[in-house]
């Protein structure tokens, strides 16, 4: 089982010690592509809402640089908003060049980049052609396991992160657009879900709204990482810290999507020329814009957090209630200093009460950025497992990380 584990597991090592702004240590590649809001192939066409969840609007055949020869297309299909308005999103699909010549059907897996940013630039289906996708190791990583790879840009046409229910939209509707498009061959594929942070989080929302929104789609597990699953909880913990740009990049991300919640009237001269900085950037620019920035200094009232209009935003965001069908593996540092693993916790035992099975590793020291590196492995591990279904059915299990090998 872990021969070809042992030869991919230098890929991933090569981004393990910076995660976040890994894709600046990308070489960019040599390409014509043109930047989302200037390219017609991301263009909403006028009768979006004729087209099923799921369906395929137009694709393109893409040259993507990888380490296993791969064929890729970029399709734009429908999918929905957090109100379930149609909209268009995009999902890039890689697949191996190498036969499939285990059981079954080749293993897909659906990676949700931790993009965090406000701007469609930033996108996986842009950074990928430009040789600046931030998950590039993780791709390489599955395409040497001969599985079929797909990377939605989940966060779709509004450039929204941690917009919970349209994520998982996003997600779940490019699976079913990448299993329809006959090309790549990928058909009725068993699926695996894997995420960190950002990525986590639309992972997790998949996951959880799969039984009710995809019930046809065959899943054999979820790997997410670093989960932000209280948001309330987490953007309390950077506030005023370092990475408090992740505030700024979701005020302009929730005043995009939920309009009607009012966020923007909470906020001061200096929130509202936050808010005009903070869009259109990539997830280190927002980092850089507003380090060490507490909330209350954009806003007009003394508890923002617990303000009804942003509180409701964050609540409906948040991970919990309905449970994943699917079996979850979830890892994070105790340490995290970006995400809090209690919040984390709360949320395994949310989903296991309502019946999930949920497997957890807790790294007694590391930090965010150092856990999107030194779990990958593990990640990966778990969804070979699923996929090979050689060991026993996952149970509810807690490990600590030193017991991995």
């Amino acid at each position: 089982m872990f021969s070809r584990l042992a030869a991919t597991t230098a890929l991933l090592l090569l981004g393990s010690a910076t995660a976040i702004p890994a894709y600046a240590q990308e070489a960019p590649t040599v390409t014509n592509a043109v930047v989302p809001d200037q390219d017609p192939f991301y263009a909403t066409p006028p009768d979006i809402a004729s087209y099923a969840d799921g369906a395929v609007v137009s694709s393109r055949e893409v040259d993507i640089a990888t380490t296993t020869p791969a064929r890729a297309w970029q399709l734009a299909y429908r999918t929905n908003d957090s109100h379930d308005m149609p909209e268009l999103a995009v999902t890039t699909v890689l697949v191996p060049m190498t036969p499939w010549t285990g059981a079954g059907t080749r293993p897909a897996v659906s990676i949700q980049s931790a993009e965090d940013s406000t701007g469609t630039r930033c996108a996986p289906s842009y950074t990928i052609r430009m040789g600046t996708f931030q998950d590039k190791n993780r791709v390489e990583a599955m395409l040497a396991e001969n599985w079929a790879v797909v990377t939605p840009d989940f966060e779709g046409p509004k450039s929204a992160f941690l917009t919970g229910p349209q994520s998982g939209h996003a997600v779940l509707d490019g699976i079913r657009a990448a299993g329809r498009f006959a090309p790549a061959g990928i058909g009725n594929a068993r699926w695996g879900l894997d995420g960190f942070s950002g990525g986590a989080a639309a992972s997790g929302w998949a996951a959880q709204l799969q039984p009710s929104y995809a019930p046809e789609l065959g899943f054999v597990g979820a790997a997410l990482g670093g989960l932000p699953a209280d948001l309330s909880t987490v953007m309390a913990n950077v506030d005023g810290t370092m990475w408090s740009g992740f505030i700024f990049g979701a005020l302009v991300s929730y005043t995009r999507e939920f309009p009607e919640a009012g966020i923007d009237r909470m906020l001061n001269d200096n929130g509202r020329a936050d808010l005009a900085r903070g869009a259109d950037k990539c997830v280190v620019d927002l980092l850089l814009a507003f380090p060490f920035r507490h909330l209350t200094s954009a806003t007009t009232v003394a508890d923002s957090l617990r303000d009804p209009r942003l509180a409701d935003a964050l609540r409906r965001n948040s991970l919990g209630g309905s449970a994943p069908a699917m079996p979850i593996f979830n890892y994070q540092a105790d340490t995290d200093d970006v995400v809090p693993v209690g919040q984390a916790d709360d949320l395994v035992r949310s989903w296991r009460n309502a019946g999930a099975i949920v497997e957890t590793i807790r790294k007694p020291q590391g930090t965010h950025v150092s856990e999107a590196g030194a779990g990958q492995l593990p990640a990966l591990e778990f969804l070979e497992n699923r996929f090979a279904m050689d060991g026993p059915l996952p149970v509810n299990i807690d490990r600590d990380r030193q017991l991995v090998r």
